[in-house]
């Protein structure tokens, strides 16, 4: 079966599973990317380009080692055939600044799913300047300055 035949109600499925996965996250389960992604699957993110489980699987874990408390709540999904959207909230703390202040990132995510409902594609969607830069000591009053000039 190739990936324009799969049933629609296998992603579905699967996307289910892996909105579960994100929702449940944990140091712990970072291990289980297997389970959910194929062996060459693409992860891309403002940040990040990698391909390989392993890769994925570090970016998770690097997650856990730079934030508090980090977890994802998935708000929507759509699927249509071997791909899906998911829009969602990431929330975390900051380790080092503004520590105790709940910090959201709004986003998105585009999926493609194999025969075999593993992710071959995950895109990460979400505006890295207003949901994170703006936030930074460092860098959030020139981001802001910036967005004022852009805007007048």
């Amino acid at each position: 079966m190739n990936n324009s035949t799969t049933p629609a109600a296998d992603c579905s499925a699967a996307a289910s599973r892996l909105a579960h996965y994100f929702e449940t996250l944990s140091p712990h389960s970072v291990a289980e990317v297997a389970l959910y992604y194929d062996s060459k699957a693409r992860f891309k993110d403002p940040f990040n380009d990698v391909k390989g489980v392993v890769p994925i699987a570090q970016i998770f874990a690097h997650m856990f080692q730079a934030l508090e408390q980090p977890h994802f709540v998935v708000t929507t999904q759509v699927v249509q055939g071997v791909q899906c959207f998911m829009t969602w909230e990431f929330r975390f703390g900051f380790k080092n600044f503004q520590r105790g202040v709940p910090q959201v990132i709004l986003g998105a995510t585009h999926l493609q799913f194999s025969d075999q409902g593993l992710v071959t594609l995950h895109r990460d969607y979400w505006d890295a300047a207003e949901e994170l830069y703006e936030k930074l000591p460092a860098v959030g009053g020139l981001m802001r300055w910036l967005k004022r000039r852009a805007n007048s």
